[in-house]
């Protein structure tokens, strides 16, 4: 009798699971200018772009496109994270658009709504910011921390513009 009912335990477990792993994607997800509802843990790698819902883990290729991300994005183009980003973001042009940066966006342009890290590049734009902007030109609506480059601009601030640093509190 506990051997029947672990068994059926066991092929209800693995019944609901198999919906469950349909989702899941890893270690490597390879993605052809697809848009996938799914969740990748490991590697993606996006030739020459992909999107999916959520990826943990690494991001390799020329366009990367997720709603939800966790570890290091390396795209040659573009890095886009519609929702929450936690990690890093190297390429061309990285956008996190309306969520929250936690850690660090290097490239030549840079955008987030918020920013709770680093933003090193040529062109950073963020409308709140909590750390440090580095570059060329840095723009913020709202800046707890520091901006180093040649235009830098806090429009939220008692002094909206200062060349070389300007620090918000």
């Amino acid at each position: 009798m506990k051997k029947m009912a672990f068994g059926l335990v066991l092929a209800g477990l693995m019944a609901f699971g198999a919906h469950a792993a349909e989702k899941v994607r890893w270690p490597v997800w390879f993605a052809f200018n697809d848009v996938e509802d799914v969740d990748v843990v490991g590697l993606r790698l996006t030739l020459p772009s992909g999107q999916c819902e959520q990826v943990s883990g690494m991001d390799l290729g020329l366009i990367g496109r997720s709603q939800y991300y966790n570890g290091i994005q390396i795209n040659l183009l573009r890095n886009d994270v519609k929702d929450e980003l936690s990690g890093w973001q190297i390429g061309l042009y990285n956008t996190a658009g309306r969520c929250d940066v936690c850690g660090l966006q290097t490239g030549l342009w840079n955008e987030s709504q918020t920013v709770f890290g680093f933003q090193v590049g040529l062109v950073n734009l963020a409308d709140y910011a909590k750390g440090f902007q580095v570059g060329l030109i840095n723009r913020s609506e709202t800046l707890y921390g520091y901006q180093l480059g040649l235009i830098n601009i806090i429009r939220g601030s008692e002094l909206p513009f200062c060349p070389l640093l300007n620090i918000g509190f």
